[in-house]
């Protein structure tokens, strides 16, 4: 099959995410999935924080399309369970938040953290050593400044690491600088990003629309 050909760059802002990346942490080459911003209103305004690119290995199209094939981009977008067969699928995905306004390593990771506990905590799965996770997590970013421009990386592998790479400059290291041996982490920060309470909606929509389209181009390449 050919290489799908809306794996296109997306610009979120003033940041560009490249059509493919090799992360940190991944056995191949992943493919832009989707991308946006992640935004807060704050008194009335949109605040822009970050943009989020969601990579995913090319093997996700033909996984996902078993059974979201021929939906419709709406349908997509609406759907829990697509997101959640995004987060939860047999490939290799990678999500990169790239930072619009500065925030530090502790604002960052205690937003994350608390969006994983609730995720867990609605799953009925939060168990004591994920409190340990998130204890450890928490200690990796707390000295980390993350001003307009650098990025922080999280690989998630399909043997359950969870590999986490700091950026300075919005470019992709070739290696990382924490590997968390729970793949469990990963996929509740992926699912905290675009699951059913999702902070990117705006990521959400990117991800639907463009998997529609390789998903119905892959049948249309046969």
């Amino acid at each position: 099959m050919s290489k799908p050909n809306s794996t296109t760059s997306l610009q979120v802002e003033s940041i560009v995410f490249p059509p493919s990346a090799k992360p940190p942490g991944a056995t191949n080459t992943l493919f832009l999935g989707g991308a946006g911003v992640r935004g807060l209103d704050i008194d009335g305004n949109f605040v822009k924080f970050s943009g989020i690119g969601v990579y995913l290995e090319y093997k996700a199209i033909s996984s996902l399309a078993v059974k979201w094939k021929g939906k419709s981009i709406e349908e997509l977008t609406d759907s829990i369970e697509f997101y959640r067969d995004i987060v939860t699928g047999p490939f290799e995905k990678f999500s990169q938040v790239t930072l619009i306004q500065t925030l530090t390593g502790k604002q960052f990771s205690e937003k994350v953290a608390e969006n994983c506990v609730a995720i867990w905590k609605s799953q009925g799965s939060y168990t004591e050593a994920d409190a340990k996770t998130i204890d450890k997590f928490l200690e990796i970013f707390k000295d980390q400044i993350f001003p307009p421009g650098s990025s922080i990386l999280f690989t998630i592998s399909l043997l359950g690491s969870l590999t986490i790479t700091f950026s300075k400059d919005g470019s992709i290291p070739e290696t990382g600088d924490v590997v968390i041996e729970d793949g469990k982490l990963g996929e509740a920060i992926l699912e905290s990003q675009i699951g059913k309470h999702g902070v990117s909606p705006a990521t959400k929509k990117s991800l639907a629309s463009r998997l529609y389209n390789l998903m119905n181009q892959k049948a249309n390449d046969h």
